[in-house]
């Protein structure tokens, strides 16, 4: 890992955890099995990335540039992602766990969230234009001044979304999770 560029290469495994590593650049890169845990990649790049079941829990990412990273099947728990660089961020998540993460002020249109748990995901100000969440457990999430614009929510669930204080126009929602955009009014649906 002294290297400052690496490109094309697959990282298999490898416990990366409380380590500190900065200033590098990774390309078109594949990380499988890896643990990052409690580990400080600030300043780094990543463009066209991949992580599959890697534990990237509690990972300072402070002034890191994301850009078509996708991640499946990994634990992601308690990341600051709205440190990241704003320029180009782009990130996609498939499977696994996503928790207590915070995308507040992000810009992120498009972002594509499939059979995943995001129990109490910050979400303030982030601008989630037409995004797609598929079987997405949204428990406790944050939603304020969010924008839902054209978002996909038809299987997202136990969501709390105030339509008054977010922007949900063109939102799709399905009759079995309308209570989520309810629940201030206090009411019983049956």
């Amino acid at each position: 890992m002294d290297q400052t560029l690496h490109e094309d290469k697959t990282f298999d495994k490898i416990n990366f955890s409380g380590q500190n590593i900065r200033n590098r650049e990774f390309i078109k890169c594949r990380f499988t099995g890896c643990d990052f845990s409690d580990s400080n990649f600030s300043n780094n790049r990543f463009s066209e990335c991949t992580f599959e079941g890697c534990n990237l829990s509690l990972l300072k990412l402070a002034g890191t540039s994301l850009a078509g990273v996708f991640f499946r099947d990994c634990k992601i728990l308690g990341v600051n992602f709205n440190e990241c660089k704003d320029f180009l961020f782009s990130v996609s998540f498939q499977g696994g766990n996503l928790n207590f993460a915070s995308f507040a002020g992000k810009r992120m249109p498009k972002t594509s969230f499939r059979n995943i748990s995001m129990k109490s995901v910050d979400f303030s100000g982030t601008n989630l234009q037409g995004a797609h969440f598929e079987n997405t457990d949204l428990e406790g999430a944050t939603f304020s001044k969010t924008n839902l614009k054209e978002a996909n929510l038809l299987t997202a669930f136990e969501f709390n979304i105030d339509p008054d204080a977010n922007m949900i126009a063109k939102a799709r929602f399905s009759r079995n999770n309308l209570a989520g955009l309810l629940v201030k009014y206090n009411i019983s649906i049956e």
